[in-house]
């Protein structure tokens, strides 16, 4: 039986560095304290003279850092240039407040670049999308004149912003 399903993110040299940023904005966000599950770094292992041979890294450099953010695990990778980041991969932050939208937002696209409709990549290349618990509500509202309506009015936004969404969504 499988253990869980672990996402591994390629850097090319600056996992730990990620992986520190990751942390503390997650954990700065109220952390275990609001009832958030911890972010935190949980192993760090280091090219030993064969992987790094194979890998063309430095003996004794970091190859991986094993961490959890909000609770999830994660792993990140040293493996060099080879791969980067794409848009083809995301990860959401779902947020209860307004408050919580924009602290996110401000502190992973620093140094990033903000997208459309709550999507952002932060100073790694690393895609998210910052949006409001509410949204999926009323995306699957029956009434389609709604969703349209929030469909419409996100398009519109590059952060999102739950009042105006909520106004698209209420309006007749």
């Amino acid at each position: 039986m499988i253990k869980g399903i672990t996402p591994c993110l390629w850097f090319d040299s600056n996992a730990e560095e990620a992986v520190k940023f990751y942390v503390s904005v997650f954990s700065a966000n109220g952390g275990a304290a609001s009832g958030q599950k911890p972010s935190k770094i949980t192993g760090i292992t280091r090219y030993g003279e064969s992987g790094a041979a194979v890998a063309g890294r430095p003996k004794g450099s970091v190859m991986t850092v094993e961490f959890h953010l909000a609770g999830q695990e994660f792993m990140a990778l040293n493996g060099g240039p080879l791969f980067t980041f794409s848009e083809a991969i995301s990860f959401i932050v779902n947020c209860e407040t307004q408050e919580e939208i924009d602290t996110f937002w401000e502190k992973l696209s620093e140094g990033g670049k903000p997208g459309q409709c709550g999507w952002l990549k932060d100073k790694y290349g690393l895609s998210w999308q910052i949006v409001p618990t509410v949204l999926g509500e009323m995306m699957k509202d029956k009434d389609p004149k709604k969703s349209e309506r929030v469909m419409a009015a996100l398009l519109q936004m590059t952060k999102l912003d739950i009042k105006r969404l909520e106004q698209a969504y209420r309006q007749r």
